[in-house]
């Protein structure tokens, strides 16, 4: 991202108070459930008391991430540290979109470090991020998973404020994505970039083609049959509507990831809640759960 930095001085610089969000959570296995066992939080980044929701896994923890204000904006800096303990069981996900705004000197960033313990099961599954007309924004998740941990993790970008007529108005998205065992070995890595305002023509076919809104969603468990969780979520996905979907088996026999394109954020979440069904069958031997967000599930 050097390449959209200026010598031009920001009003409010990166560091500046609240602009440099944090959020760090230990979660341990007390007992039947999962609790917090260490949290730091500086605003604007914050969770809500841990809920349980689940009763096909009472012992997993909800997390719910609020972010104060109506987005970030150029110079904002914001880090996610999440460690799962040993046989933790934890979901997190946001309570809203994730908006970027216009950025004329500077950028926007977040890092999200994943931390899965033996045993441990995580679910990192934030709404979509959504750039706006302008901005630049700059997206790491990096996961250091246990042979015998599930992760399932995933993101979504819709392409702008559609009904301002918003389609890939960004300067730029870049997302990275890595994934190694606790020894350091990396099992994958996967990066999304899109950089219009250096050239990039997000409709080519290299690219998103004719579909504007594009979901990651990637399956981690070296303890299940990556062949039978392939072959489980293209069943499930068999009969999705209005959308391109691929699904291919993880380097290293690791897992599956599912890329869903489709023409509206409705018909992507649909999809992507039913891939989150079948893989969660395979992986956990139980649907997930109604998490309160409208989000309607699919009868399988």
């Amino acid at each position: 991202m050097q390449a959209f930095e200026s010598g031009v001085e920001e009003s409010l610089g990166v560091g500046a108070v609240g602009k440099v969000g944090v959020l760090s959570l230990s979660l341990a296995r007390i007992g039947a459930t999962t609790r917090v066992r260490r949290q730091f939080q500086r605003a604007p980044l914050q969770i809500y008391q841990p809920v349980y929701l689940d009763p096909g896994r009472p012992d997993m923890a909800f997390l719910y991430l609020l972010q104060a204000g109506d987005g970030l904006v150029q110079g904002d800096r914001y880090r996610v540290d999440i460690s799962c303990e040993s046989d933790a069981a934890v979901h997190v996900t946001t309570l809203s979109t994730t908006n970027v705004f216009a950025a004329r000197q500077n950028y926007a960033s977040q890092l999200v470090n994943l931390d899965v313990g033996p045993g441990a099961v995580l679910e990192y599954l934030p709404d979509p991020v959504v750039p706006f007309r302008g901005s630049r924004f700059f997206q790491q998740t990096s996961a250091v998973v246990d042979q015998s941990a599930t992760v399932i993790f995933g993101e979504t970008l819709v392409p702008g404020r559609i009904a301002r007529h918003e389609i890939h108005a960004y300067d730029a998205f870049i997302a990275e994505t890595v994934v190694r065992r606790q020894d350091g070995t990396e099992i994958f890595s996967d990066t999304l970039s899109i950089v219009p305002a250096q050239g990039d023509d997000p409709e080519s076919l290299g690219l998103l083609g004719p579909a504007p809104v594009v979901a990651s969603l990637y399956m981690i468990s070296e303890q299940a049959d990556s062949a039978i969780l392939v072959r489980e979520l293209r069943a499930g996905l068999n009969e999705a509507s209005d959308v391109f979907i691929g699904v291919s088996e993880l380097p290293n026999r690791a897992g599956a990831v599912v890329r869903i394109l489709g023409p509206t954020s409705r018909a992507v979440k649909s999809a992507r809640l039913t891939a989150w069904h079948a893989g969660r069958m395979v992986l956990l031997g139980v649907p997930p759960p109604y998490l309160r967000k409208g989000d309607q599930y699919p009868m399988m």
